[in-house]
């Protein structure tokens, strides 16, 4: 998939497709359009608006979203013929809603695979391979990520740090270690950071330790905010890669943050715990050393 796609953040999509983003991953979801919310066929809001209010309501099975589905084929067949770029976007959405709500990869597939034959000539059926493309290591990484449960050994690493010190958590055994994936432009890594430094200058001293992947591809502009951090001090590892960085594509990081935690005894507690979880299940751990 393109990098530029790779980058764009779910708050900045929201704002071009309203509520998409519940369909789709920040990095997929990007390749829909470039026009405003506002572009949008009104139909269409209105079907987008009332799967968003059942997700939020916990309505996400078949039997919920079948309406749903069947609204886009109404709006389909109302625009048959037609083989414009609104139009490939009402089938689109329905790909999402089956791959990343009902579940159903294969059927998201075959209805982006028509887009690329029924609709060569628009937006979407030009981009149809790198969707798809996108697809398949979206598919590939969640196989990845299966295998980082609860209770699982942590499949360890051993790189190099900032300094060009050794880090891994093997090495850190009998300590609860969090593996932080990050990056210095990521709004929602920004936000958790606080939170991150505080459970570290609280239960260090008591055993925990943090290893950051940073995604940056720019060490200079890292290693600026890493100073201007008080309390950042835990080892970082670099590439210079970004959405490329090697240890997220062995644990296959789609999103960030991305955190995986760690216990005494090298096995998966959680992954993606933040905020207030991410200090009960640090106190928790420490407590059971």
């Amino acid at each position: 998939m393109l990098r530029f796609i790779m980058q764009m953040t779910t708050n900045k999509f929201l704002g071009l497709l309203l509520v998409i983003a519940l369909l789709a991953p920040a990095r997929l979801a990007a390749q829909t359009t470039n026009h405003p919310a506002s572009s949008m066929d009104p139909a269409l809001q209105g079907i987008v608006k009332g799967i968003q209010t059942k997700l939020k309501a916990g309505q996400s099975g078949a039997a919920d979203l079948a309406p749903d589905l069947a609204a886009f084929d109404q709006l389909l067949a109302q625009h048959s013929g037609e083989k414009t770029d609104a139009v490939a976007q009402i089938l689109y959405m329905k790909a999402m809603l089956y791959i990343q709500v009902l579940d159903d990869p294969d059927k998201g597939r075959e209805l982006v695979q028509k887009i690329k034959t029924e609709y060569p000539d628009t937006r979407l059926g030009r981009n149809a391979d790198k969707i798809l493309a996108g697809l398949d290591k979206q598919a590939e990484a969640k196989k990845i990520q299966s295998v980082l449960a609860p209770g699982a050994i942590f499949p360890d690493f051993s790189e190099k740090d900032l300094s060009g010190n050794p880090i891994s958590v093997g090495a850190l055994k009998g300590r609860v270690v969090l593996v932080d994936f990050w990056a210095t432009w990521c709004g929602p890594c920004r936000a958790e950071l606080p939170n991150v430094i505080a459970t570290y200058k609280k239960h260090h001293g008591e055993g925990f330790e943090i290893i950051g992947v940073s995604l940056d591809s720019d060490r200079d502009k890292l290693e600026a905010f890493l100073k201007k951090q008080e309390g950042m001090t835990w080892p970082q590892y670099f590439d210079g890669e970004g959405w490329g960085n090697k240890l997220a594509g062995k644990y296959g990081v789609e999103s960030i943050p991305f955190t995986i935690l760690v216990g005494p005894d090298g096995k998966i507690i959680g992954t993606n715990l933040r905020g207030e979880a991410l200090g009960i299940a640090v106190e928790n751990a420490l407590a059971k050393k």
